[in-house]
């Protein structure tokens, strides 16, 4: 765990007010301390999640997980209340009597099923050694076929909420992997109370009390248009599924930045902070962070690049856009119908290449230099002419999550040769993912939803030459967020808001968020270099992604055969 602090003289008159954001990643989770009249960051800290990601086998099992798989341990998440949240207030020097709120925001969709108090199954001794009564992180991929089943009978009843969704439901989201649970340990189903997102859940810890947030249901739950898939769809799919939402999910939906309810005394006793202050709806890591952005105006498209990228978009009209993760009235701001979309591997796929394609002798000069690898690999490569490397790249290692919706599609470098160094891959890793988020670009362009802007959050806005290499792909100016923690300080915006400090969001982001408006701007050779090298991803997209018995889809078949037939 790390702490930071950041101090500034308090202003003159009443004593300043101040609202905590707490962001849980896929890897660890952050509080920040914020000032609500300006947004000033001052202080923060970090706990890195014990179990971190788990993938191989439960905690204290030899029994391995299927292919896929990717879960994640509830206690995780409540030291990071217990020491993360304690920690940013110290480092922060803020008296705990001043803090009027907390909010917080998940990675979604990280889903687990529960008791009917919120008691996780994980948790319990009958379920503890049952994979599926774990949390499944949101990329668990291993639902894929339950997904394929949901969107095509959706599609063969005409259900209207499937184009809400672009056409597609994802293996990550809700449906599947419940669906998923129900097929492979119907006692882990049948135990279930609820299923909830960890983003409500976490909020349930906080306040004593189930809510769930307008976001996550929207986007993730279906819910559209005030209601959830009939069960005579769900029953469709599994005669025991038809219930599903009515049993499980349903619940009185809270609006973003509304108050859910207050912080019990012990969670008060976890946090430090005062008993009964407000906590505010649960929210999605990449939403909650347009504001701290200053990105909540129609067209301003807001991409969270980290580990994975998510793209969220307001626009001022509905639009079915084919390949998007989901369109919701107020999924981000109330007033605007919030899209998103997002790729399932960007800097995961940076990281892969690191740990896979330096030899022996890169090493040696990263430490000679007192470089790490990005850095190393980043100077190599950042003076190449556009295609000098002669590789073009999908960015699938995780999957398509837009705007093809598939799971089960794998990555694809082409053009290797014997001359071809790290350096080179790793360029055209970077432009891989580039040419993704074009893609979706055009496909919110293509469905009549204008990007005015594009806005970058999320630990990647630190690499210099990304930034450029999306400035001149996209041909476009890139806009960086200010802050190196946009989702805590967006979830404590939303604080503010459940405190009563600002009216609206939109208000208190223009008061709490800050920008960087055109940071990188393209450079005119460069960007028409890149048209033919986006020509030759887009022909390698349609041709690897779309139609029917894809070679990555046998690929995929084969590999789990082998995996789950060895001894």
């Amino acid at each position: 765990m790390a702490a930071s602090n950041q101090l500034s003289a308090p202003s003159e008159g009443a004593p300043d007010q101040y609202t905590v954001g707490v962001d849980f990643g896929t890897l660890s989770g952050r509080a920040v301390v914020v000032r609500t009249r300006d947004g000033q960051e001052m202080g923060s800290a970090v706990h890195d999640y014990p179990h971190a990601v788990i993938e191989r086998g439960l905690p204290g099992s030899d029994a391995p997980l299927p292919p896929d798989w990717a879960l994640q341990h509830p206690e995780d998440w409540r030291e990071v209340l217990r020491i993360a949240v304690p920690a940013a207030l110290a480092a922060s020097d803020v008296p705990a009597s001043q803090v009027v709120g907390i909010a917080t925001d998940f990675t979604a969709c990280t889903v687990l099923p529960t008791r009917a108090d919120g008691t996780p199954l994980s948790l319990t001794p009958e379920f503890a050694d049952r994979p599926h009564a774990w949390p499944k992180l949101w990329k668990h991929h291993a639902a894929q076929a339950q997904a394929d089943r949901i969107n095509a009978l959706a599609h063969e009843r005409g259900e209207a909420w499937i184009n809400r969704y672009g056409g597609k439901i994802s293996a990550e989201w809700q449906y599947a992997k419940a669906l998923q649970v129900l097929e492979e340990d119907p006692d882990v189903y049948a135990a279930c109370a609820r299923w909830i997102e960890a983003a409500d859940w976490i909020v349930w810890q906080l306040t004593g009390a189930e809510s769930r947030n307008a976001c996550t249901a929207g986007y993730k739950g279906i819910h559209q248009e005030g209601g959830y898939p009939s069960a005579e769809y769900l029953g469709a799919l599994h005669p025991e599924f038809a219930d599903f939402a009515q049993t499980r999910l349903e619940h009185p939906l809270a609006r973003l930045g509304s108050r859910v309810g207050s912080l019990t005394a012990e969670a008060a006793a976890w946090t430090g902070l005062p008993e009964g202050i407000a906590v505010a709806a649960g929210n999605v890591d990449a939403h909650v962070t347009a504001p701290a952005a200053q990105a909540v105006e129609n067209g301003q498209l807001l991409a969270i690049m980290g580990t994975s990228t998510c793209h969220v978009l307001n626009g001022d009209r509905l639009a079915d856009v084919p390949g998007i993760c989901g369109v919701v009235d107020g999924g981000i701001v109330d007033g605007a119908y919030g899209y998103e979309a997002g790729q399932s591997a960007v800097g995961d796929i940076f990281a892969w290449w690191l740990r896979q394609g330096a030899p022996a002798d890169y090493l040696a000069e990263a430490e000679r230099r007192g470089e790490d690898l990005h850095t190393l690999l980043t100077r190599k490569c950042a003076d190449q002419p556009v295609g000098a490397h002669g590789l073009v790249a999908l960015d699938w290692m995780n999957g398509n999550r837009s705007v093809l919706v598939d799971h089960h599609l794998s990555g694809v470098i082409v053009g290797l040769a014997l001359d071809t160094r790290p350096e080179d891959v790793y360029r055209a890793l970077l432009e891989a993912t580039a040419f993704g988020t074009r893609v979706i670009v055009e496909a919110f362009e293509g469905g009549g939803v204008p990007v005015t802007e594009f806005v970058v959050a999320g630990g990647l806005k630190k690499n210099a030459l990304l930034m450029q290499i999306y400035a001149d792909v996209l041909n476009r100016p890139v806009s960086l967020a200010d802050s190196e923690q946009g989702p805590a300080l967006g979830a404590a915006i939303h604080a503010a808001v459940a405190a009563g400090v600002h009216p609206d969001v939109r208000t208190a982001a223009a008061a709490m968020g800050r920008v960087q408006r055109h940071a990188y701007r393209p450079d005119p050779d460069r960007a028409k270099a890149y048209e033919g090298l986006f020509a030759v991803y887009r022909e390698l997209h349609d041709q690897f992604g779309t139609g029917t018995d894809l070679l990555l889809h046998r690929l995929r078949r084969l590999r789990n055969a082998a995996r789950t037939s060895r001894p």
